[in-house]
């Protein structure tokens, strides 16, 4: 029988992506800012995890102009989502088995 450690999705499991994942599953879509804010990051530190994010197609990037202010808009995907539900799961499933060996 595997450890519940090898349910961990190394792309999902890291603290600032999890963390970028948990926010967009509470709301439709968030801003660059407010993830950056939120998160406590910087500017190239966000960026990094989203393209991370992007290339799994966990997340959606949308690009455009709030009247003459470019922003940048975030999104979960359908598979994000499960993404984040199974990574949820395997912490409980991890945090169970702790509890139990007390």
């Amino acid at each position: 029988m595997s450890h519940p450690v090898n349910g961990l999705d190394d792309v999902v499991h890291q603290r600032t992506r999890l963390g970028i994942l948990a926010i967009l599953n509470e709301t439709t879509k968030a801003d660059f800012s407010y993830l950056k804010n939120a998160l406590e990051l910087t500017d190239g530190n966000l960026s990094r995890h989203l393209t991370v994010l992007e290339d799994a197609n966990l997340i959606e990037v949308q690009k455009g102009y709030e009247g003459k202010r470019p922003r940048t808009w975030v999104k979960i995907t359908k598979l994000g989502k499960k993404a984040l539900a199974y990574e949820v799961e395997a912490l409980k499933t991890l945090v169970h088995r702790v509890e139990r060996s007390r």
